[in-house]
């Protein structure tokens, strides 16, 4: 008998069966059930592999000062990874980061915020959120959410190509195969209901495996619910944004035990006497965490002040000394900042971080070639749009002006608060080179039936003198004589269009074909 993945009939499985020409009827690890696979175990993997480092990276980094906390995350996530249903190669990690929050890629590659651990009172709370997470890796929840997204695509293009399947495949690759940022979107995830729920059950049967009261799964639910009920500040936009609490899911973790029966450890004194040094450290954190939000309001005096007492209280964490540079450096004090960088190198060398600061204070203080590899051993560790600004800025600077073009229009398209200036430092090279690449141009007929010249921005920058020339062109699209100069000397924003009456008579259908608009010049607007 033939295996199905999706018995329904219909369009969706019209959809649905021409989509799995191109993907694989697979059993699901954890549940046993039978589902449609795009994302093979191979690929798992490498996107977990590849997108670990950079996530770990841009969610804080890993806590450095104190290792012996990772290791012991490690005990435990290994336990539990030990009985899971699915053999991937399991890491954990514990990241410097405040907010309350754990997230799993796919292929096994698990971390947690240390502002999650100072929150959990057990050993048995930490096997549930480990349990949760080795669950939403083992049973595929990652690779569903791109599969979900590549099926729509497959059932766009079956609607649109019909049987042509050569083109689906090739769209369906490109989905599968594009985009530099899977790691980030994975991080954003919101997991439905039904995986939430999944992730519960099974966590719980993984931690009574490995010895664990699986009560504790319950008591932390309640616990979550409860803050999520009062908006806990820093758990809306950690756990509770991607693993949403409710009343249902403390309910079905109640029968989960039930059916489990009683027995287990709790691990409190364990957990206590491990978890003691984060805690002794979390004044320090807290006033880091304040130092932030001052430099946030560029009250730099306070920043100064809390940052400070921050590193009164843990000198050996090379994140407090990175924060004084960089409120030194917001405060355009660039060789103040710059010892402090390199202090946080020193006690922090594997964070994107103080180099990207040193790179930046290394720049603005004319040092071109120390600022371009401190920029470089940044981008590496994690690419990001102001590294690619300053990049572009020393390409520019000695002359390599298609490389910096290259680094601008990259660091543009990003969402980062560099992308607009370098968008404008882009669209300056361009212009001198190319300004048609920013415009879009034409002779158009107006409401009144007379002819305009219809010039658009098609940027995102303001753009002001904008020089052209209105051209006659034969049949063949070559220019053989030119009308007349036109200009633009208001400002046009990004998207907005200037429309020129120039006195052009009334023109027929072969003439108004022959004219076209030639930019010749324009100005990124002050």
């Amino acid at each position: 008998m033939t295996q199905t993945c999706f018995p329904r009939a219909g369009l969706l499985a019209v959809l649905v069966l021409a989509a799995a020409q191109m993907a694989g009827c697979g059993v699901n690890p954890v549940t046993g059930r039978n589902e449609i696979q795009f994302v093979s175990e191979s690929e798992e993997l490498q996107i977990g592999a590849k997108n670990y480092a950079p996530s770990r990276q841009s969610e804080g980094g890993d806590l450095t000062v104190l290792p012996e906390l990772t290791a012991y995350v490690n005990e435990v996530g290994r336990k539990l990874a030990a009985v899971s249903d699915r053999n991937l190669p399991y890491e954990f990690t514990v990241l410097n980061n405040s907010v309350p929050n754990a997230w799993a890629l796919p292929g096994g590659k698990i971390a947690v915020n240390r502002g999650l651990l100072t929150e959990l009172h057990s050993e048995a709370e930490l096997a549930a959120v480990l349990g949760h997470e080795i669950v939403h890796a083992a049973a595929r929840h990652g690779a569903k959410a791109q599969e979900r997204g590549t099926l729509m695509q497959a059932g766009m293009a079956v609607a649109q190509v019909g049987a042509a399947v050569g083109g689906v495949d090739n769209q369906v690759a490109g989905v599968l195969l594009g985009g530099a940022g899977v790691g980030s979107q994975m991080l954003q995830l919101h997991y439905g209901r039904d995986q939430e729920l999944e992730a519960d059950e099974y966590g719980m049967k993984y931690m009574k495996r490995a010895g664990y009261d699986p009560q504790a799964a319950i008591t932390l639910q309640e616990t979550f619910v409860r803050l999520s009920e009062g908006r806990q500040q820093g758990w809306v936009q950690g756990l509770f944004a991607s693993h949403p609490p409710s009343r249902e899911r403390v309910d079905r973790n109640r029968q989960t035990a039930a059916k489990l029966g009683p027995g287990g450890q709790k691990g409190t004194e364990e957990f206590a006497t491990r978890v003691a040094p984060l805690l002794k450290l979390k004044p320090a954190y807290d006033k880091y965490d304040e130092a932030v939000a001052a430099l946030n309001r560029k009250d730099y005096q306070g920043a100064r002040r809390l940052a400070a007492e921050a590193v009164r209280l843990a000198p050996q964490e090379g994140r407090f000394a990175q924060l004084q540079g960089d409120i030194e450096l917001n405060d355009k004090k660039p060789r103040e900042a710059l010892p402090y960088y390199e202090k946080a190198l020193s006690l922090s060398p594997g964070y994107f971080g103080a180099y990207l600061g040193a790179g930046i204070a290394q720049y603005r203080l004319g040092l071109r070639p120390q600022a371009e590899d401190t920029l470089r051993r940044s981008a590496a560790l994690l690419p990001t749009a102001s590294a690619a600004l300053y990049l572009g800025n020393v390409a520019r600077d000695r002359g390599d002006m298609q490389a910096a073009l290259n680094l601008y229009q990259s660091a543009a398209q990003s969402q980062d608060s560099f992308a607009q200036e370098a968008a404008v430092e882009a669209a300056r090279l361009e212009l001198k080179r190319n300004p048609n690449t920013y415009f879009a141009a034409a002779v158009q007929i107006d409401a009144f039936n007379r002819p305009v010249v219809v010039i658009q921005n098609r940027s995102r920058v303001p753009m002001t003198d904008i020089r052209a020339t209105l051209v006659v062109v034969d049949d063949q699209g070559e220019i053989v004589g030119s009308d007349r100069e036109l200009a633009v000397r208001e400002t046009v924003a990004g998207g907005q269009s200037a429309v020129l009456d120039v006195g052009l008579s009334a023109l027929n259908a072969e003439q108004l074909r022959r004219l076209r608009v030639r930019i010749d010049s324009a100005r990124v607007a002050p």
